[in-house]
């Protein structure tokens, strides 16, 4: 198994910190590229002219490596809900009288775009209800199935839920939505580099995630993947960029001697790309990822969750805390959600803090979140605090 990494981040013994999912703090090779960047930054005319071209192809292919991409097919994005409006302008207006699809207390990053597009545009938003069983894929495959309901134009969900840590096998869900000519779009933020994520397997029309979380990187730093059949010259870009064109440089006369785009997902990279600061240390994040690999990190995390919720259950006799997803096959390895049955007392998270345990509240459950620089010390003392505090 994949050993602890604490040795590669700067977090003392006594911090207990398993917010990941909240931010991850940077391991030591990235604040080092960070640092070198700056410096950089501080005499730019030492750069070679090749260089934010190399930063930018290093990032994309770090990006594409932990989704099962290819290079081309990934764009340089600055947030997932960036990456959502990238998708929902390429996708162009939803038809009049369709539905798009998002999950109940699902991030905002899937779900505002076609909100606020929905009046305009005539196509209703349905919100899958959060099911019993913890078992979303099933409850998305019923939407879409539903007889006698609108056709479904697009379902933009999370492929892990933020707030209740359920995991989504979305490949059944994908096919169903292409046999109706449907799209869909991944916000893969809880997903890529710690779970096994492959877009040749999945094949959605947009996927999107960034790395200020799980990928150990900074903020203002993601990636978006394209699928071939959503890169037809007719499919716009949010920004319109130089760099998105085939033929657009400043060093060239004419100035603007070709405007067809970019081959590739390239043409929906972000105006103002060059942050080699933040795409360094991004790369630097991804790479350690890539370095250890989804499996070995998953199955990691899958133990402590486990080790976590058997000492909860053990600890309550099952009437205190219980899980928010309650099977294991359903629950993504690296989250655990808890729901208390009285509701979240007031001022918990900020009682484990004072004790240096640091967790979050997420619509009214306790996230728990732990990466490769967490052990089987971190786990046993966040549920002996949560213990006592809970008494």
């Amino acid at each position: 198994m994949l050993p602890c990494q604490r040795a590669l981040f700067d977090i003392p013994r006594d911090v207990c910190y398993l917010n990941a999912a909240g931010w991850s703090p940077l391991p030591l090779a990235v604040q080092q590229a960070g640092r070198a960047g700056v410096a950089r930054k501080g005499r730019p005319w030492e750069l070679a002219p090749d260089f934010a071209a190399a930063q930018h192809e290093r990032a994309r292919a770090a990006a594409a490596r932990l989704i099962g991409a290819d290079p081309g097919d990934v764009a340089l994005v600055p947030s997932v809900g960036y990456g959502v409006a990238t998708a929902g302008k390429a996708l162009g207006p939803l038809p009049a009288g369709s539905r798009a699809l998002v999950l109940e207390d699902d991030h905002s990053s899937p779900v505002l775009e076609w909100l606020t597009r929905a009046p305009a545009e005539g196509f209703a938003v349905e919100t899958v209800r959060r099911p019993g069983d913890g078992d979303w894929a099933a409850a998305l495959l019923d939407a879409i199935e539903r007889p006698g309901a609108p056709p479904v134009a697009v379902a933009s969900v999370s492929s892990v839920h933020w707030s209740d840590g359920g995991t989504l096998a979305l490949e059944g869900v994908s096919q169903a939505l292409r046999a109706r000519g449907a799209a869909l779009v991944v916000d893969a933020t809880h997903a890529a580099g710690v779970v096994p994520t492959d877009v040749a397997a999945l094949d959605p029309d947009f996927l999107a995630f960034p790395t200020y979380k799980w990928t150990l990187g900074p903020y203002g730093r993601a990636f978006l993947y394209v699928a071939k059949r959503r890169q037809g010259e007719g499919a716009l870009p949010l920004e319109q960029t130089a760099h998105g064109r085939r033929g657009v440089a400043a060093d060239r006369v004419p100035y603007l001697r070709d405007l067809s785009f970019a081959p590739g997902a390239r043409r929906f990279d972000m105006g103002e790309r060059d942050h080699f600061v933040s795409l360094e240390m991004a790369a630097v994040g991804m790479e350690m990822m890539a370095a250890w690999g989804a499996d070995a990190i998953a199955a990691r995390l899958r133990a402590l969750t486990d080790r976590m919720a058997k000492g909860l259950n053990d600890a309550t006799g099952g009437g205190g805390v219980r899980l928010a997803v309650a099977e294991p096959r359903l629950r993504a390895p690296h989250l655990l959600c808890l729901e208390l049955p009285a509701g979240m007392p007031e001022g918990l998270v900020e009682r484990l803090a004072a004790e240096n345990v640091h967790v979050a509240a997420r619509v009214g459950r306790v996230r728990v979140s732990p990466h490769v620089y967490n052990d089987e010390g971190d786990v046993d003392r966040f549920v002996a605090a949560l213990r006592r505090l809970l008494q």
